[in-house]
């Protein structure tokens, strides 16, 4: 039971450590979507995620309400829509991705995730309709987010996807040109993508999937960081105590919010994932946390091993607090989302190199960074080969999402606002890897895959 302290501890990391609930996910499979054309597979679609998620808002917002916990996102996750994609005889697929921002808009959620596809091993005809689609599915809508899997531990890294990855980022940011490219901002290129991951814009409701769960994501940098603040010049045993003990509390407000919410829908409860999810607030930031451990700014020497300490204690302590732990879980680290990951790259401190050496040790990847917009499409898929590979490799997920700001470069900078926040144009290497891209292939799975 929760005594006084708890209660009002709670109610200070609200009030003033950013505390928060980052989304309230729902898992929807459309896998009984499937027509022989575009048009009545979009409408089932359609009929599917509204009838589904008709309650999720006014629900959230009613445990929201009850218990004073603030839910920033209410969302809905789908089965990959290339699954869909194999059955229709039209090439053009883009009428379903406009079908799902109906559907956002009608049960008045943020962000629909799912307009994705699974090609570790190689392609389907529909996984060659919806990706082909991605650049204008997400220029035209708002809500619809998207993401392709190329490379799994066991697979190896299909190349062939790497590459056509890259024309696909550059392509979506040409085409949203006039909003500094934000297409980009709503696509993800992953390795070992989680099928429960409730944050966007990498979501999608995996095939292992019950038939609808509820998935939540919490937050708490800040809470972090007045902890880390507060524990003073201990050592780093002790450090990694007190940010176990902080996950442990973030993570049972994020249980409590997800048996609510799955019991009122009738879904079943799916994960919490514990990750450390930023925002552009001051105080609500991952590079504060590392620099409160005692850096002078986030991306100097000591920068990765700080990084590892934090994810690690976080996924220690959020796992002692639900038996459910899924998604991504740890420490988020995308630029343009966290004030201090901003200061250091406007600085020049934080590097695109230093910032996929972090990679190795935290949830995701190279997230919302943004580069000039002449950059070749090849150089995008040597970037994005490179990310995938740390992942592959270390039987993690890492994921890409990167941002050719057309008519931008570097020193210019670009601004989203929300929690998509703003971000200077960083610098990529100028040398070319144009004739490794053109390869093709896989990339064998590397040795230690073979665990049978």
């Amino acid at each position: 039971m929760l005594n006084t302290f708890d209660i009002l501890e709670t109610i200070k990391m609200i009030d003033e450590e950013h505390l928060d609930i980052r989304t309230v996910t729902m898992g929807i499979s459309i896998r009984d979507c499937a027509a022989e054309t575009v048009a009545r597979a979009a409408e089932r679609v359609y009929d599917k995620v509204c009838a589904r998620a008709e309650k999720l808002v006014s629900t959230v917002n009613e445990i929201e309400s009850r218990y004073g916990i603030p839910i920033i996102n209410k969302r809905v996750s789908i089965t990959p829509v290339s699954l869909l994609c194999d059955a229709v005889a039209e090439e053009d697929v883009t009428r379903l991705a406009l079908a799902l921002q109906r559907a956002a808009e009608t049960v008045g959620i943020n962000f629909i995730g799912g307009y994705s596809a699974l090609v570790h091993k190689g392609y389907t005809k529909g996984d060659h309709r919806l990706i082909n689609s991605i650049p204008e599915a997400l220029a035209r809508t708002q809500c619809v987010c998207s993401s392709v899997n190329v490379a799994t531990t066991r697979a190896g890294i299909n190349m062939d996807a790497v590459r056509d990855m890259g024309k696909i980022v550059l392509r979506a940011a040409e085409l949203t040109a006039v909003a500094d490219s934000i297409g980009c901002a709503k696509f993800v290129i992953f390795a070992n993508a989680p099928e429960d991951n409730p944050f966007m814009a990498g979501a999608f409701h995996g095939v292992g999937e019950s038939e609808c769960a509820i998935n939540v994501g919490v937050s708490g940098p800040g809470v972090v960081l007045a902890a880390v603040k507060a524990a003073g010049d201990c050592s780093f045993t002790e450090l990694a105590e007190t940010i176990k003990k902080t996950a442990f509390k973030i993570t049972r407000m994020g249980q409590l919010v997800a048996t609510e919410a799955s019991h009122a829908l009738g879904a079943e409860f799916g994960i919490v994932d514990l990750s450390l999810a930023p925002t552009p607030a001051r105080g609500d930031s991952v590079a504060y946390v590392l620099e409160a451990m005692g850096l002078e700014t986030v991306g100097v020497h000591g920068t990765t091993a700080a990084l590892a300490l934090l994810n690690d204690a976080v996924k220690k302590g959020g796992t002692m607090a639900s038996s459910h732990v899924g998604g991504l879980s740890g420490a988020f680290i995308p630029v343009s989302e966290d004030a201090g990951m901003i200061a250091a790259a406007k600085s020049g401190v934080l590097t695109l190199d230093k910032l996929e050496a972090m990679t190795a040790v935290c949830s995701v990847g190279l997230d919302m960074i943004a580069i000039p917009g002449d950059t070749p499409a090849s150089t995008i898929s040597a970037i994005i080969a490179d990310e995938i590979a740390i992942g592959t490799v270390n039987n993690k997920t890492t994921a890409v999402r990167i941002i050719p700001v057309i008519g931008k470069t570097v020193g210019d900078s670009v601004s989203y606002g929300g929690l998509l926040g703003e971000a200077p144009v960083i610098p990529v290497h100028s040398g070319s890897a144009e004739a490794f891209i053109a390869r093709g292939g896989r990339i064998p799975a590397p040795i230690h895959s073979q665990r049978n």
